[in-house]
């Protein structure tokens, strides 16, 4: 496991359903589901059953897997996999493998052992108990408060680093037909300044819908399919947000005067950029703690990078990028796709005459999908060869 898989991790391990609980960051208020389900489909949860009837072959583990492993503080689902499995995003094996032992994708913790049982001629994984030979005598870690506060949900840590992926949670965000010409926005600000910082007063105008905490945006630019020139849709450049401190209206009209309106009054409580007149309003999501992890397109799936996150041109390891495939083309949150370099014009100059040659396109690295939109989404670059810009090409692993 290199050193780039352990960074900000937290404390408990879903190896069930490689388990993310990615949308945690998202926003201050929480939906909880009584009784979370399975977050996988109908064909997985099969192949997930016929696994751990028969264990997987051996030529399904990594070379170099481990006939134990102790689960780390720090560890990802997606490092786990890798020591386990050659393809990590083949997670239906993996959680078939422990079928009779762990029902629920929560109950992988710091300090648990894996055991990998080759007995039978496959391999099945399972927790090891005391007296196992790979199992030392204390195996398990008891949380303090203060750890377990860190985790996203009855003890699940991520499938990948959340601090890599965290604040786009907010901040990237798609509108379809540019809604935020619509939207509330801020039309004046605090003893008139041009701009205003965290903790100062901005006036708002607009249709809130009852709603109390809002993210800022503005300018948003147009998401252009690469290959079609179509507009996917709009993202904003997101600015911070506010929360709701007072209710604006009308003031009643005198005699042979124009009634006047009173804007609502906001609170900027946090700021990327500084926030300004114009800046517009958006409801800050309910957190979506569905748990999610990494695995293949069920169907074969194409497209193209719309572009790189943020200002940059070109992006590498651990950045995000922009997709212009979405759900209706069946891409869903954990997917895991490839990521392909377009191969170069040559000339054989071996041959009289010379004759000219297309290269073929070679793949150089892995995208992480995490969040979606009806027709774009966004992705974290697991691992490039080659930097990443828009206009390069991904299908499924």
């Amino acid at each position: 496991m290199n050193a780039s898989d352990r960074r900000g991790r937290t404390s408990g391990l879903s190896l069930g359903a490689m388990g993310l609980c990615l949308a945690a960051l998202a926003a201050p208020s929480v939906v909880l589901a009584a009784d979370p389900a399975f977050p996988i489909t109908g064909d997985q949860r099969a192949t997930a059953a016929q696994v751990a009837q028969a264990g997987v072959a051996l030529s399904e583990l990594a070379p170099n897997a481990p006939e134990s492993h102790t689960v780390q503080r720090g560890d990802t689902l997606w490092a786990i996999s890798k020591l386990f499995l050659t393809s990590p995003w083949r997670w239906p094996q993996l959680w078939g493998m422990n079928m009779a032992q762990i029902r629920n994708p929560h109950l992988i913790y710091p300090g648990q052992v894996l055991v990998l049982d080759k007995s039978s001629g496959r391999a099945v994984l399972r927790v090891g108990q005391q007296g196992d030979a790979a199992v030392p005598p204390s195996n398990t870690v008891k949380l303090s408060p203060r750890v377990r506060s860190e985790l996203l949900f009855n003890g699940a840590i991520a499938s990948i680093p959340l601090h890599l992926i965290g604040p786009f949670l907010n901040e990237a965000v798609v509108f379809e037909n540019n809604d935020l010409d619509r939207a509330p926005r801020i039309v004046a600000t605090q003893e008139g300044r041009v701009m205003v910082s965290r903790g100062e007063t901005a006036y708002v105008r607009g249709d809130l819908g009852g709603a109390r905490d809002f993210r800022l945006f503005r300018q948003p630019l147009p998401l252009v399919d690469p290959d079609t020139k179509q507009v996917l849709g709009f993202e904003a450049t997101y600015v911070g947000t506010a929360e709701y401190v007072r209710e604006g209206g009308m003031l009643p009209a005198a005699e042979g005067k124009v009634a006047l309106a009173v804007p609502s009054t906001f609170t900027v409580s946090s700021t990327r950029l500084e926030a300004g007149v114009g800046d517009r309003l958006s409801p800050v999501p309910q957190r979506d703690l569905t748990a999610y992890g990494p695995h293949a397109p069920a169907n074969p799936v194409s497209g193209r990078i719309i572009r790189v996150y943020g200002e940059a041109l070109l992006a590498g390891k651990d950045q995000i990028v922009a997709l212009n495939r979405g759900t209706r083309d069946g891409l869903e949150r954990g997917h895991v796709l490839a990521l392909w370099r377009a191969g170069a014009p040559a000339t054989d100059t071996t041959s009289t005459p010379r004759v000219g040659m297309q290269l073929p396109d070679e793949r150089h690295g892995l995208l992480f999908v995490f969040r979606t939109f009806e027709r774009v989404s966004y992705a974290l670059i697991l691992s490039v060869n080659d930097p990443v810009s828009a206009g390069d090409r991904f299908t499924q692993p």
